[in-house]
């Protein structure tokens, strides 16, 4: 990538985020210390007013005066108001033309005996804060008092904190910036490392490997990109050894059966038993490609999802004797012990009855065409609501490397010596998917020269299809 998107949109996010932050903090900082001036100065406004209101109330003489000196020093403004709304007397900066503040409203909540206070801004422009408050004579209210306080002062200090907010809003959000778009490009850059190892990978590089000591979740994600690059490497040779594998297992009955078909064909037999005898091979060698074909075709159908079971009760003890019996005579023509022991009792199993039953023959033959001397034998052991299945022998066994993948489809140990004892790779798989379609559980242990032991465990309470929990 020529552009490094993922940070930009990182570092737009971000950013973002946090320009948002910023100006909810700017307004909440500026309503701050807006509602502190306001209340600083309605304060102040009413004490003042207060104190003109005592003056005010005194009978002594010359406090018009006093009032008025004391209303131009501290630079407000005063005005005494008849009840009807008329001015008595103005004192102050304030030019006395303006009286748009007086409101019959408030004049007649004053000379009921109340305070007023509030914000007012005078045709100029001016804003000022009034504080009304009565002046009370002999127990009566004789008069309303209005106090006007400029607002000027109060508004240059929230302009300075305002200006400041802006100013270092505006280099908190510089610095953020910054840092975002360093973070950015670290958060990105193992993301990018990771894109152009997939796209090795897609183009078939398999040997590419992300390259990411983190522990957090990209370290996760490079972790999981290099297992499968390693999975489909694996698959990749296997697919390879597979069609290699197939190959070998098809070209030699081919060859059998173009060669003993030309010598029917060209009468090239001495006598009817020995044209007999190569027909026998001929028919074997179909049978062995007929075999291959529909372990082919039944690990495609589990693979789709198109296979159908036909679950019914069954007697699995008898099942698995009947499927001992079948492979007898292989094991008798290899001198070898077969037997079948069920301890516990028996209880009936709802199940694929063929399917279980190809279950168990795949794992005989297995067992009995990698055993060349000694036993094979199934172990069928009941408890209250499972049962066990396991299928062992005195074989080469199986190598601790190889154990993780006997499962997989394609997958064959000790490849000279499986192509010498025959299989295709496929049964060991089609084994392990019938066994989880039909709701059970396969493992194995194994030590090489000393054989193997298939064991699968089924639930007797659940049927097939049921989802675990």
């Amino acid at each position: 990538m020529k552009n490094n998107v993922i940070g930009l949109k990182l570092g737009l996010v971000i950013s973002g985020l946090f320009l948002v932050v910023l100006l909810f903090l700017g307004v909440a900082v500026d309503r701050m210390f807006t509602s502190f001036y306001l209340a600083n100065m309605k304060t102040e406004t009413e004490e003042l007013a207060s104190h003109f209101t005592v003056m005010a109330e005194s009978s002594e003489g010359g406090t018009s005066e006093m009032i008025g000196t004391f209303a131009e020093f501290s630079a407000v403004s005063i005005y005494n108001v008849r009840q009807d709304g008329s001015v008595i007397m103005h004192s102050g900066v304030q030019d006395p033309a303006y009286q748009s503040f007086i409101r019959v409203s408030d004049v007649s909540r004053i000379f009921s005996g109340k305070k007023v206070n509030f914000l007012y801004a005078d045709p100029a422009g001016g804003r000022y804060f009034v504080s009304g408050q009565p002046i009370v004579k002999e127990g009566k209210v004789g008069s309303a008092l209005y106090l006007m306080a400029s607002t000027e002062r109060m508004d240059r200090s929230l302009a300075g904190v305002r200006n400041l907010l802006i100013l270092s809003g505006i280099g908190a959000f510089l610095l953020a910036l910054g840092s975002t778009w360093i973070i950015a490009q670290l958060l990105s850059r193992p993301l990018l490392q990771m894109q152009k190892a997939t796209r090795k990978i897609a183009a078939g590089e398999l040997e590419t490997r992300v390259d990411i000591g983190s522990r957090d979740e990209i370290g996760a994600l490079a972790g999981a990109i290099n297992d499968l690059a390693v999975d489909l490497q694996r698959y990749r040779d296997t697919r390879q050894e597979f069609f290699a594998n197939i190959s070998h297992e098809l070209r030699t009955p081919i060859t059998y059966l173009e060669g003993y078909a030309n010598v029917v064909k060209e009468r090239l037999y001495a006598t009817e038993e020995e044209k007999d005898r190569y027909l026998d091979i001929i028919y074997m060698e179909a049978r062995r490609i007929q075999h291959l074909v529909d372990d082919l075709f039944e690990l495609a159908k589990m693979e789709e999802g198109k296979i159908t079971l036909s679950p019914e009760w069954i007697n699995l003890a008898e099942l698995v004797e009947q499927a001992v019996e079948k492979v007898r005579l292989k094991a008798e023509d290899k001198n070898l012990e077969l037997y079948c022991t069920v301890e516990g009792t028996p209880h009936r199993m709802y199940t694929d009855g063929a399917r279980m039953e190809q279950i168990v023959l795949n794992l005989l033959e297995n067992a009995i065409r990698y055993t060349e001397r000694g036993t094979v034998g199934v172990l069928l052991s009941f408890q209250s609501a499972s049962v066990k299945l396991a299928v062992q022998d005195t074989g080469i066994g199986i190598p601790e490397a190889e154990l993780p993948f006997i499962f997989e489809r394609f997958y064959r140990v000790e490849k000279s010596r499986s192509r010498m004892h025959g299989g295709t790779g496929l049964g060991l798989s089609i084994v392990h998917k019938l066994a989880g379609l039909l709701g059970g559980k396969i493992t194995v242990a194994s030590r090489p020269g000393e054989g193997t032991c298939f064991e699968l465990y089924f639930d007797l309470r659940r049927k097939p299809g049921e989802d675990r929990v």
